[in-house]
């Protein structure tokens, strides 16, 4: 099974097989998992995240389970404050899954559990970041914010 190249820095990425399956080793939950297409892109925004946007891996969530509406989901990837409060949630996909209405409807929905002040769309080859304010809404960012400068905008927040 070939996976695509993505629009992510490079990055090493550890892969076996096993059995005739594919896997591939998450950072986060410290395990190798079934290497899908979506599992592609979550690993490479996990590594990207750490490495260069300097998230500790022991400040991400993976596969987050949540309820809404009574329903069970789960979030890709969700990054932590150092107090414990969501900072970033991700929504990945596949990277032949287009980023449509659909997907940013299904990360909105998550935001109403997780309410984390950035929100992230990816399909490894487009990404979108997203800040949410209640005074501004949803405003597209030009890139990713360091980890540093998303508790500042947190904390400065908090103390307006």
């Amino acid at each position: 099974m070939e996976f695509p190249l993505l629009n992510f820095p490079p990055c090493p990425i550890r892969t076996k097989s096993v059995h005739q399956k594919m896997l591939i080793f998450d950072l986060v939950r410290k395990k190798y998992v079934a290497l899908t297409p979506e599992e592609w892109v979550r690993q490479h925004l996990i590594h990207y995240l750490s490495a260069e946007k300097n998230c500790p891996l022991t400040l991400m969530s993976v596969e987050t389970p949540l309820r809404y509406a009574q329903m069970h989901k789960r979030s890709d990837v969700v990054v932590y404050g150092r107090n414990g409060q969501p900072l970033l949630l991700a929504e990945c996909k596949a990277p032949e899954v287009p980023v449509n209405q659909k997907v940013f409807e299904q990360i909105a929905v998550y935001h109403q559990t997780i309410q984390s002040p950035f929100l992230l769309v990816t399909n490894g080859l487009l990404h979108y970041c997203m800040s949410i304010t209640a005074m501004r809404g949803a405003v597209f960012l030009t890139d990713v914010p360091d980890y540093g400068d998303m508790i500042k905008r947190c904390d400065g927040a908090k103390s307006t």
